[in-house]
């Protein structure tokens, strides 16, 4: 019996670009596994946009869908101008850690504070995976990466808990050890008006589990199982991020006016 997300992608044998044990194809599925339960029989209702990174193959080339594979760091800006343009679309970001958090830092945080109604996936494994293994914004302190040989010594962004500050509507951070979860919380993020960004949290180990010694792909999911989960309405307590200290759950869910509603409140009765 065939996949059920087969419908979503361009072809049944379209050949890999990932790395053996890379987990950006388990955030696709669990993404189209959300689109399914929504009723989606296509991705026509849909627009992709990517930056660069490995993170970014998932949507381009493998969905069935209008896609908009963009430079390095500027998806979330031009998903702006897509959604700006066309409102009823359901504009969707999917890309790395470091296209969306460290060259395209300013973008995220700025588009959770306008709350702009797209939603947004970060496949973080927390290292620049394509471009050499160097250490990037989540990198955890300490971890070796070939721009960090003797030890990171900067503290990582927590990125969950950085956009729900920020204004996000909705916030959720999951991992591929966990597929049913994020499926769910993606299919909340679809669902709800307004900026809603799911951290996925995704192993590498062809550049960060090798160089941090972090092992095989079976060992990092083994890690990632032993994440903690947050409880519904347990405080948000500020804390760096540790190789142990990653939670897991539900940063934000509320509903504050989203940027296009609040644009029209704005200008309205206004002559052009």
């Amino acid at each position: 019996m065939p996949h059920p997300s087969l419908q979503y992608l361009r072809m049944e044998s379209l050949p890999s670009p990932f790395c053996p044990g890379c987990g950006n194809m388990e955030t696709g599925s669990a993404f189209l596994r959300a689109v399914r339960d929504l009723g989606h029989e296509d991705l026509s209702a849909f627009a992709f946009v990517s930056g660069i990174g490995c993170g970014a193959w998932i949507t381009s080339p493998h969905f069935k869908a209008d896609t908009l594979h963009t430079t390095h760091g500027r998806a979330i800006a031009f998903a702006t101008g897509l959604k700006l343009s066309n409102p009823k679309l359901n504009v969707v970001v999917i890309s790395g850690d470091g296209d969306l958090a460290a060259i395209g830092g300013n973008h995220l945080i700025h588009a959770a504070r306008r709350n702009i109604d797209m939603t947004v996936i970060c496949s973080n494994n927390y290292i620049y995976g394509m471009t050499g293994g160097q250490v990037g914004p989540t990198t955890f302190t300490g971890d070796r990466t070939s721009t960090s040989p003797y030890g990171n010594p900067e503290r990582p962004f927590d990125l969950a808990r950085l956009v729900a500050a920020a204004g996000a509507n909705y916030v959720a951070r999951w991992t591929t050890a966990h597929p049913i979860q994020a499926s769910r919380a993606m299919k909340t993020a679809l669902g709800k008006k307004g900026f809603s960004f799911i951290e996925m949290v995704s192993q590498c180990p062809t550049a960060y589990g090798r160089r941090t010694k972090m092992g095989e792909p079976v060992d990092m999911i083994k890690w990632f199982k032993k994440f903690p989960v947050r409880k519904r309405g347990e405080p948000i307590e500020q804390k760096t991020p540790t190789r142990d200290g990653v939670d897991l759950g539900v940063f934000a869910d509320r509903d504050e006016i989203e940027f296009i509603e609040s644009m029209k409140a704005t200008y309205a009765g206004l002559e052009v």
